[in-house]
């Protein structure tokens, strides 16, 4: 009786029919809005964000390689799923780097935890940058879009006084975009804020 007791209160911390606000949204509004903004003649057309995968590089790894531990688990505060530790692929003599030597922490998201860190991102994390006024536009010209944040402090999981190493984090949107302006049309629907232009 206990065992039954324990499965139904770990199944009731993801509720059943869940679906994350964003890809809610997705569906009900930002598919109408693409489908009328480049003429799509079958919702098949319509770009949908795939995956997200967030990189943070560790030079100090090279040295200590706990430095990369703390960083993965940084990643995994963050986005709420373990991340992986990544290693050198060869030997680069000036940064005194051997293959195989750990050089920084990743994680992929998909799914539920992909639209929640989305919509974190959005309305939590990108607003607690000081003098913030968008993101820039670094699309790949295949339809993805990579973020790069100076600093992982802004992400309100991380408490600097407990972690004092500062590290950047690159954040990749990968999308079934086949433009760089549809990818910026469905970020941006999404509530991506990036740069206005002044014309």
């Amino acid at each position: 009786m206990a065992k039954n007791n324990k499965t139904a209160e770990v199944k009731a911390t993801v509720p059943a029919g869940y679906v994350p606000a964003l890809k809610k949204a997705y569906k009900e509004q930002i598919v109408d809005q693409l489908m009328k903004q480049f003429s799509y003649t079958t919702v098949m057309q319509v770009p949908r964000l795939v995956k997200i995968t967030l990189n943070e590089g560790v030079g100090q790894g090279t040295q200590d390689k706990k430095v990369v531990e703390e960083a993965a688990a940084e990643l995994a505060l963050i986005t709420g799923q373990k991340a992986i530790i990544t290693y050198s692929r060869k030997d680069i003599s000036n940064f005194k780097l051997r293959k195989g030597m750990p050089v920084g922490t990743k994680v992929t998201l998909r799914g539920v935890k992909m639209y929640e860190f989305l919509e974190k991102l959005i309305r939590v994390t990108l607003p607690r940058i000081r003098d913030f006024n968008g993101v820039a536009e670094n699309m790949d010209g295949r339809g993805n879009y990579t973020l790069g944040l100076k600093e992982q402090v802004i992400f309100p999981e991380i408490d600097i006084d407990k972690n004092p190493r500062i590290h950047g984090v690159e954040i990749s949107f990968v999308t079934t975009a086949r433009t760089d302006e549809e990818c910026h049309a469905l970020l941006a629907d999404f509530g991506l804020p990036f740069k206005k232009h002044n014309k």
